[in-house]
This record gives structure tokens, sequence and C-alpha cells, in this order.
């Protein structure tokens, strides 16, 4: 489990799903307060996940690349084994462009197998750069690994 070195010309990581550790997310995109701030979000997203019984999760979006202040994260999460009782409502509200998710954990976060936009699940649509239609990656964390 190590995340790639990026691309240089889009700024991406190389398309595929990267398998990571807590640590490994944290030392490859933690490298500004900016960072470590969303990376704090992340972390107490999906450790609410985790304690669901949420197993896996997906991180996308401008903060798995180069990008120096992304505005958030993106994310999305198995719900293989959650029990909806233990999970934090604000992780299923989708009201108002996802706000209550980004006012509290700084990004936005989706059902993994949930339709994205018509036609791809969200662990699809997440793999496709939006400004240039290609293939990029995601980085997977299993949960039980968090600190």
């Amino acid at each position: 489990m190590t995340i790639p070195l990026f691309d240089e010309s889009s700024g991406n990581l190389p398309p595929g799903v990267h398998l990571a550790t807590w640590d490994e997310i944290a030392t490859a995109f933690g490298t500004n307060a900016r960072r470590k701030a969303l990376l704090d979000g992340f972390l107490r997203a999906v450790a609410s996940l985790r304690s669901a019984g949420c197993a896996r999760a997906y991180l996308d979006g401008s903060f798995v690349s180069t990008t120096d202040a992304p505005g958030d994260f993106d994310a999305c999460w198995e719900p293989a084994g959650v029990d909806s009782s233990k999970l934090d409502a604000v992780l299923l509200d989708f009201t108002r462009r996802r706000a209550a998710q980004r006012a509290r954990y700084g990004g936005e976060l989706f059902i993994a197998s949930a339709l994205a936009d018509g036609e791809n699940t969200f662990l699809e649509f997440f793999r496709t750069d939006k400004h240039t239609g290609e293939q990029k990656a995601i980085v997977s964390i299993d949960l039980g690994g968090l600190p």
C-alpha cells in the first residue's frame, strides 16, 4: 500500500484505486495547514462512518491532486454493513448542495453505490477527471486501520 507519485502534466494520481493507510494519506496529502484541517474533517467523518459499521471509504477531488489549497474533499463510502441508526444523519443530508456535511466535516461524502449522474455510481464517477474526461485515481482506505 503506497500512494504513487502524481502525474506531472495533470497533477492527478495515475488512474486506478490506490489502497492507502491513514498514515500514508496524512503524509501524502497533509502538506500544509489547509490540507491538515481538511484531513481532520475527513478523519472525523470516516471515524463516524466506522462507528456505524462502514469498512471502506474513498477519497477524491482536488484533495488527492497537487492543488495547494483545495476547497474541500470529496469522498464516498461503502454502505455494506452500515447500521443507519448509528450513522451521523448529516452523512445522509444531501440538501442545499450538502451544506451540512461541508459545515461539519469540511467536505462532501456520498454512498459509493449511489448514482452520481444518472448513469455512473459515485465510485465510478470519481475516477473520471471532470475537466478532461480522462481516467484518474481515487484513494481507498480500510476504516479498520484509522487512528
